[in-house]
């Protein structure tokens, strides 16, 4: 389709004569595939779908969302990340509600339905857990990381509610591109919703929409809202996050979660399957914007033998000497852990050091390979408080 557009606005240009078109575009891969556990390193974008509270509709959205992204093209996976509650098993009905194991690689083959991978406690054959904290986050750690995902484009996490030990497991053990929060009109939900958009923040993890469910309804002609207003606005406006999507109260929503087939998959041209691919427009565009900016975010110009730091969600562009960069290396091989007493000396360094390669690490570090083979973790925050390059003069741009 990209191909006969170029050439049909192209062709039309009345100084063209000739057209030919090269798609050199390839499908997004993992930015950092060898870093990550086995079973994720061929996964593309890992989009949590979070709220903090119960009962707001958060699995609902998940699952809708994920066959949304699936109908558009793409292969996609969710994981149902409630040990306690999950909701999977009731929300699409696969034909094998079990899941497999593979005993020559000790892995765990995910069941699915209208091809869209999918991996729950629920499908575990045990129901629902009770087990303590560190247990559970261990389950889940096992079940997301030793699952074989296959390539996927986008794997939905339905997280549990809340900001404890089960929220920071799966944010510390996989990169999630970014995070969709799903809430209510009640000033109750916001509440709750403010605490997961501050863990989120802390964890370099973008929020990218709001979704507010159960907005209104239509009746006689007129809009009600029986839960009030302002709660999905109120996140919009208080910590900037771009696009807001109103869920209007339907009972075939629920009933569809209730039956095992999802919505979007029940009634494509639905009401509520329209708000749906707009989320999932937004989704895909989000993602790539983050990728774009993660990937460009540190570079190392060789023209003027600086590294460049874009800092994602700034306008702030600076320059840092290769040299000064390594000196201020912060791990155990730099810094005696005890005492904080720098161990790479000035001198160890030397002034003409230049890096061989650097990649992004999530949405908050790089790692920079040196000559010397050592692998330097820096983080943004870390980047932004060394001392910078001034007076940079870059090679001139020739039309």
């Amino acid at each position: 389709m990209f191909e006969e557009k170029a050439n049909e606005v192209v062709a039309n240009l009345p100084w063209v004569k000739n057209v030919k078109v090269t798609m050199s575009a390839q499908p997004a891969r993992p930015l950092f595939a060898e870093q990550l556990p086995a079973g994720l390193q061929t996964i593309s974008n890992i989009v949590a779908v979070s709220s903090c509270k119960g009962g707001v509709g958060k699995s609902t959205v998940a699952v809708n969302l994920a066959y949304t992204l699936a109908d558009m093209g793409a292969r996609v996976g969710i994981f149902d990340a409630d040990v306690y509650g999950p909701s999977l098993p009731t929300m699409v009905s696969p034909e094998n509600r079990l899941l497999e194991m593979n005993p020559e690689k000790r892995t765990i083959i995910p069941t699915e339905y209208l091809g869209v991978k999918l991996v729950s406690f629920g499908f575990a054959g045990q129901g629902r857990a009770i087990m303590r904290g560190p247990m559970v986050s261990g389950v889940i750690n096992q079940l997301l990381t030793t699952t074989e995902w296959g390539e996927l484009d986008y794997l939905i996490i339905d997280m549990p509610p809340g900001t404890g030990d089960i929220q920071l497991t799966l944010c510390q053990i996989v990169p999630l591109t970014a995070a969709v929060i799903v809430t209510t009109p009640q000033k109750l939900s916001f509440i709750d919703v403010a605490k997961g958009v501050r863990m989120f923040s802390k964890l370099k993890v973008p929020c990218v929409a709001v979704v507010e469910n159960m907005c209104h309804f239509d009746a006689d002609g007129k809009r009600y809202y029986p839960f009030g207003r302002g709660s999905g606005s109120q996140v919009v406006q208080q910590f900037g996050i771009p696009h807001l999507f109103d869920m209007p109260i339907r009972p075939t929503l629920s009933a569809s979660g209730d039956s095992g087939m999802p919505e979007v998959v029940a009634d494509p041209q639905g009401e509520a399957s329209k708000i749906f691919q707009d989320l999932g427009v937004c989704v895909v565009q989000q993602c790539a914007k983050i990728r774009q900016q993660v990937s460009t975010a540190v570079t190392y110009d060789r023209s003027i033998k600086a590294i460049k730091v874009k800092v994602p969600d700034s306008d702030e562009e600076f320059f840092l000497h290769p040299a000064t960069v390594r000196r201020n290396d912060r791990s155990a091989q730099s810094v005696d852990e005890w005492t904080g007493e720098q161990k790479l000396q000035y001198t160890d360094v030397p002034e003409d050091i230049e890096p061989e390669e650097i990649r992004p690490m999530g949405n908050y570090a790089v790692s920079i390979t040196w000559p010397d083979g050592f692998s330097q973790i820096a983080p943004y925050d870390q980047l932004q408080t060394i001392e910078r390059l001034v007076d940079i003069v870059l090679p001139a741009v020739h039309a």
